[in-house]
């Protein structure tokens, strides 16, 4: 009898160990092509649980949980500030669940093992020591009051040169305009530098280095401190100040035409697949080609299509983003009725998804560029103009931003304006199979070198 209550002491004991929720645990979410860890540490209070989240991949550590609770084998944690939220199960010393932020879900699972970092080969990465100056630098927006660090980079340390301002695409980006394990900004500034031409790249602001609120800013905002970055390069007794370029990448290939309308200080720009219509109908364009590329049905892209399309022409029509969420509120109920509910995520409510739906079209970023029609600026443009594309972009597809912009600046009497798609190459101008964003961090390759030698060329021309 003694030898049967200690076996059952044992298995008792070993049962609850393994139902312990406590401890550090680890998982990996695979987003556009790569892998992103995640680390979660929980811990038992009085009144329950508590835990914080690191982010290694993304330089993020100690994030609190807002939430976290377990009743066993359910477990769950959220961030409503960000959005996220997880649902699991607990089963065998390991959580079988799904992540979801802002509406989209991952599977995402986690163990009591360590994931170690996969190494990523870029291939084209400039690896120091440099065969050119570079200088860690710092410029100021005063009236923002937001400090903006960068890299200045030179052929040479003395001397006099051209250079280019580097702008990069939405979302908060440092210098190197980082992705999925890519320096775009790296890879051009270093063959920029080799060509004679030197570059100011710089953290957007609240990124990186950079003081500020990256949330609370739209593309104007940027533009202001680009500007700032000029009047930078014209105290510097190494920069050619009348041949100052600016750089655009998506949403800064939006920014670069509003800052070089007002500045007489700009010789040329280049934008890399920028826009040349209003925000709202290249989200309409973008969320049917990569629908359409990841196996939506074309019945589920024109609802979605309609949708979408009501809640810019709202947008459009409104004075500001407050009277936007009034017209939103009343107007999405009644368009949701058409949605199937196996659209919505799951478990949330048709309250809560509208409430979803109308912060994020209401952000001052978002409502920006929703509205913002670049044709009026591009008209204005009397410096030297080269905007380029990739055929398989299907983020700001090729064809109609590329058109537009040449009409453009063909109304504004720009002869002095270039436009290139160049065939085979997707938003981050990589060769690519079918230009979905699922394929960024699967590709080897940053930048294409064709697509590289000829931008150069270009701005060497420009600086002659």
């Amino acid at each position: 009898m003694k030898n049967i209550c200690l076996l059952l002491a044992f298995f008792s004991g070993t049962f609850l160990k393994s139902q312990d929720i406590t401890g550090d645990w680890y998982g990996a979410l695979k987003v556009m092509g790569i892998e992103i860890r995640l680390t979660l540490h929980v811990n038992k209070t009085d009144n329950g649980y508590e835990s914080t989240m690191d982010s290694p991949d993304q330089g993020a550590s100690g994030i609190p949980v807002t939430t976290t609770t377990f009743n066993h084998p359910d477990f769950a944690f959220e961030l409503p500030a960000a959005k996220i939220e997880y649902r699991g199960k607990l089963a065998n010393n390991k959580i079988e669940g799904t992540f979801t932020q802002a509406g989209q879900e991952f599977p995402l699972n986690l163990s009591r093992d360590k994931i170690e970092k996969k190494a990523l080969n870029r291939p084209q990465e400039p690896k120091e020591p440099f065969a050119y100056y570079t200088e860690e630098v710092m410029f100021k927006n005063r009236k923002a009051q937001v400090d903006l660090y960068g890299t200045l980079t030179l052929p040479k340390k003395d001397g006099k040169f051209p250079v280019v301002i580097m702008i990069t695409g939405s979302g908060p980006q440092n210098r190197n305009e980082e992705i999925l394990g890519h320096k775009p900004f790296l890879v051009i500034a270093d063959h920029l530098a080799k060509n004679g031409i030197g570059s100011l790249r710089f953290d957007d602001r609240g990124t990186g280095k950079s003081t500020g609120d990256h949330s609370k800013a739209t593309s104007a905002d940027f533009a202001n401190d680009v500007k700032e970055a000029v009047d930078y390069l014209m105290t510097r007794l190494e920069v050619d100040k009348k041949k100052i370029g600016l750089m655009g990448h998506s949403e800064g290939g939006l920014i670069a035409p509003l800052v070089a309308a007002g500045s007489e200080n700009i010789r040329f720009i280049v934008l890399l697949a920028g826009p040349g219509v209003r925000g709202g109908e290249i989200l309409l364009a973008q969320q049917e080609l990569i629908g359409r590329v990841s196996g939506a049905s074309e019945e589920e892209l024109a609802e979605q299509k309609k949708l979408n399309a009501g809640i810019y022409e709202i947008i459009y029509k409104t004075g500001n983003a407050e009277e936007a969420k009034k017209k939103l509120k009343t107007h999405l109920p009644n368009a949701y009725k058409k949605i199937q509910k196996t659209d919505m995520p799951e478990g949330m409510t048709e309250e809560a998804f509208t409430e979803q739906i109308i912060s994020t079209y209401t952000t001052p970023w978002m409502y920006y560029f929703i509205k913002y029609d670049p044709a009026p600026t591009l008209q204005k443009l009397k410096c030297a103009v080269l905007a380029v594309n990739g055929s398989k972009d299907l983020q700001v597809p090729s064809k109609q931003n590329l058109d537009a912009i040449k009409i453009n600046l063909s109304k504004g009497r720009n002869n002095k304006s270039e436009t290139i798609e160049f065939p085979g190459l997707n938003h981050l101008f990589q060769e690519c199979k079918t230009g979905s964003p699922d394929e960024y961090g699967e590709i080897e390759q940053t930048f294409s070198p064709a697509a590289l030698e000829e931008i150069t060329k270009w701005i060497v021309a420009q600086t002659k």
